[in-house]
């Protein structure tokens, strides 16, 4: 009977050491594909502290601020073709809306290449509004980490629209329907 009761225990102390021989096979293969995985030249996609950011007013289309995106040094990462996360304050309607109805071509960064996105602040044709001289910016997905930038001068805001990133910034102009 004592034999019956054994062969339990040293079946469960082999399958314990099958078991740590299989973990450690397992991360062992994981710890060596990850440097090669490390050492890929594929760009990831940009998180807005990866970026640096300046605001112009440009005055086609009747007016908009053309946001330019750049990767900081020693990074290279990607924007998708969708809107920047934006707004001129902390009120829901200070927030913008897409200019455009479908997703651009992906832009990648790096070095002194850029991306464009287009905001225009009022699309109304009325004397309504608010004014705003910052504008809170991310990268769609990243909103805990926007930034503030000031605006050239001070804009009026109702019912703004950005444009998706762009890699011309001729494409990025937010004409109003």
């Amino acid at each position: 009977m004592r034999s019956r009761f054994a062969a339990p225990s040293a079946r469960l102390a082999l399958a314990a050491v099958a078991a740590v021989a299989v973990t450690a096979t397992a991360a062992g293969t994981a710890t060596a594909t990850a440097p090669a995985d490390s050492r890929s030249n594929t760009a990831r996609a940009c998180a807005t502290k990866d970026l640096s950011f300046k605001v112009s007013l440009k005055t086609q289309a009747g007016g908009y601020y053309l946001v330019t995106a750049k990767a900081k040094s020693g990074v290279t990462c990607y924007l998708e073709g969708v809107y920047p996360s934006a707004s001129f304050g902390s009120s829901a309607d200070t927030e913008v809306a897409p200019a455009e109805h479908a997703v651009s071509e992906r832009v990648t960064l790096s070095g002194s290449t850029a991306a464009y996105a287009g905001v225009n602040p009022k699309t109304t044709n009325n004397d309504f509004g608010k004014e705003f001289d910052y504008l809170h910016l991310s990268v769609a997905g990243d909103e805990t980490n926007a930034v503030t930038l000031a605006l050239p001068e001070t804009a009026t805001v109702d019912r703004p629209v950005a444009t998706n990133w762009h890699a011309d910034p001729a494409d990025a102009v937010p004409f109003a329907n």
